[in-house]
């Protein structure tokens, strides 16, 4: 076991007195990645955001329908929490930035190689899970906009949303292939535009269609709050990919300025999203917003439209650390394009045979935030904090903030995960 008084010497005094956002006397320089390898301040707020601005988006309206009006209180809850312990994730990133580098690094630093495998095998599935969700959104919407497809390929017929499931497959799969996040960023900016234009397609839907003034809506569903909250947590969801934006930063001690302008967009545009589809369609707002759009019209396949090109600029963001994980596991010597490519094939070939069997989106995105996405954006960072940095010294507001914090997401782990587990199985 690792000497305790070793792994101490090598912790740096607390940084629980510092501002959330740094200021310019602050040296973290030591944890830089060298000037010519890092992505910009510009670039990763690109990557930042569009990691965090996922798929979550379509869910929102039917989150809100779902636990009502006032559950947007909650929505600012998660929000605020979730950027706070995006900053616990950067702050033991800076523990030991030498021998800290991805997420499991963190759980390792903190509890040893048991705390390595728990941080990956839940980053890894949420990540993989996060994935498939992304081509059963194209699937979907493909399917809507071009029913009755049919293509016979090397005897088989794919049709409907298999086929358009396989068909996103083989247009995300070049952008796996990239290995600099600095090159990324053009495709996240992609995905950016693509999410601020889906929402000015709502505002365009209900102007000319329905309007905006449905009063089959609710002010409170307690019933329904679990599985708003685990929609909600999905919308930020993105921490496990946190420590390899980080690291991939030309001067990383401005994450959290970057982090905090992320979180504030994606807030934004969420909060506007949620409002618009709940106000349009009231509760019978389905899982995904863009279903409910009327076929033929103008408005909706923009909105389809730019559905499908925004999981198709996060794909690769989410697949990168599997593929780098992989690529570890299997010792593949770095910058090793051939297993590179072969891998980010596999990953992405599974993913797709994998969403074409899975028929309920929002079921699944309700289990992936519920338990998920919960225990690597709440828990694990909370926990793996107190961990590293209780030999120094923790201000007990912090402790108590933490420890709020905690039990806020053990309340939605369990019963949001026991909603959206009787939800699914009640699909069969």
């Amino acid at each position: 076991m690792e000497d305790k008084n070793a792994r101490a010497a090598v912790l740096p005094v607390s940084t629980l007195t510092e501002p959330l956002l740094p200021g310019k006397g602050e040296d973290l320089e030591a944890a830089q990645l060298p000037s010519y390898g890092g992505a910009s301040f510009s670039r990763t707020c690109l990557n930042l955001t569009n990691a965090v601005s996922g798929i979550g988006v379509l869910s929102m309206p039917y989150a809100v329908a779902q636990g009502g009006w006032l559950s947007l209180a909650l929505f600012a809850l998660v929000g605020a929490i979730c950027y706070y312990t995006g900053t616990l994730i950067e702050r033991c990133m800076r523990a030991d930035p030498a021998a800290v580098a991805s997420y499991p690094d963190i759980g390792a630093f903190a509890f040893g190689s048991a705390g390595r495998r728990a941080v990956a095998a839940f980053m890894y599935v949420e990540l993989y899970l996060v994935a498939i969700s992304f081509l059963v959104l194209e699937g979907d919407n493909l399917d809507k906009l071009f029913s009755g497809a049919t293509v016979d390929l090397l005897g088989y017929r794919l049709q409907g949303k298999q086929l358009f499931i396989a068909l996103a497959a083989s247009v995300v799969l070049p952008t796996t292939w990239l290995k600099n996040l600095g090159v990324l960023a053009y495709v996240s900016a992609v995905g950016l535009v693509s999410s601020a234009v889906l929402t000015v397609s709502l505002v365009w839907a209900g102007l000319a269609g329905t309007g905006f003034h449905r009063n089959s809506t609710s002010v409170l569903n307690l019933s329904g709050l679990p599985t708003s909250l685990g929609l909600y947590f999905v919308c930020f969801t993105g921490h496990a990919v946190f420590p390899t934006i980080y690291s991939s930063m030309r001067n990383n001690k401005h994450f959290s300025k970057v982090l905090l302008i992320s979180s504030v967009l994606c807030s934004v545009n969420y909060g506007l999203t949620a409002m618009l589809g709940y106000m349009i369609y009231g509760d019978d707002v389905q899982s995904q917003v863009t279903l409910n759009l009327p076929s033929g019209k103008l408005y909706t396949k923009v909105a389809i439209l730019m559905t499908l090109i925004n999981p198709l600029a996060k794909y690769a963001l989410l697949a990168a650390p599997i593929t780098a994980a992989i690529e570890e596991k299997f010792s593949v010597p770095c910058g090793s394009g051939p297993a590179r490519v072969a891998i980010s094939t596999v990953v992405v070939v599974s993913t797709a045979v994998v969403a074409s069997t899975v028929p309920f989106f929002g079921y699944l995105m309700s289990f992936i935030g519920s338990f998920l996405s919960v225990m690597a954006t709440v828990i694990f960072p909370s926990l793996c904090f107190l961990k590293i940095y209780k030999a120094k010294g923790i201000r007990r507001i912090e402790i108590a903030a933490i420890t709020g914090i905690l039990i806020i997401g053990v309340f939605v782990a369990v019963t949001g995960t026991y909603t959206s587990v009787r939800q699914i199985i009640g699909t069969f």
